[in-house]
C-alpha cells in the first residue's frame, strides 16, 4: 500500500518510474539503439561481409522494431562490449550469455529470458547485458523479452 501511494506521489511530481538518469529509453526510441555483439553459436552470428544473425540478433531486431530504432552494431570480446556499455557507447550487450556472467559486478543484467542446453547437457538461463541503472530500458527490453517467449513457446 505505501509503495504505491509513492508511486502515485511522484507520477503527480513528474516524476517517471523506472526512471532512466542516463535517458537511455528515451535516447533509442525514434533513434538508434547501439548493439554490442559477441559471436557464440546459434545466439548471435557475425558474418565475413558484416551481416548478423542468430536467435538473440532477431529478438534485438524485433525489439528496435518496437522502439522505431535503427541498430547500430558493435562487433567486439564481452570485455571490450562491457567497457562500451560503462562509457555509455552501447545500449544493450548480446552474446548467448548466461545468468552466471562474470559481469554482473559492471553492468545491468536481464532477467532470463530464456533457457538453453548447454554442451554438458545443463540448463542455462540466457540474459542480456545493460548499462547500469538505466531501469526504465531494462524494463522495457524485459518486457519485449517476456512477450517474445510468449510467442514462440
Amino acid at each position: 500500500m505505501g509503495g504505491m501511494l509513492l508511486v502515485v506521489i511522484l507520477s503527480g511530481c513528474g516524476l517517471n518510474v523506472p526512471a532512466d538518469p542516463d535517458g537511455t529509453l528515451d535516447s533509442v526510441r525514434g533513434g538508434t539503439l547501439q548493439v554490442g555483439i559477441s559471436p557464440n553459436g546459434e545466439f548471435t552470428v557475425v558474418g565475413d561481409d558484416d551481416t548478423y544473425s542468430g536467435s538473440e540478433v532477431a529478438l534485438i531486431e524485433g525489439f528496435a522494431e518496437e522502439l522505431g530504432a535503427d541498430i547500430e552494431w558493435t562487433v567486439g570480446s564481452e570485455e571490450t562490449l562491457v567497457r562500451g556499455l560503462e562509457d555509455d557507447r552501447i545500449d544493450v550487450v548480446i552474446a548467448g550469455l548466461t545468468d552466471a556472467t562474470p559481469w554482473v559486478e559492471k553492468t545491468g543484467v536481464t532477467r532470463p529470458y530464456r533457457e538453453a542446453t548447454a554442451d554438458d547437457r545443463s540448463t542455462q538461463k540466457l540474459v542480456m547485458l545493460v548499462p547500469i541503472g538505466e531501469n526504465a530500458f531494462i524494463s522495457e527490453l524485459e518486457t519485449f523479452l517476456s512477450e517474445a517467449a510468449g510467442e514462440s513457446e
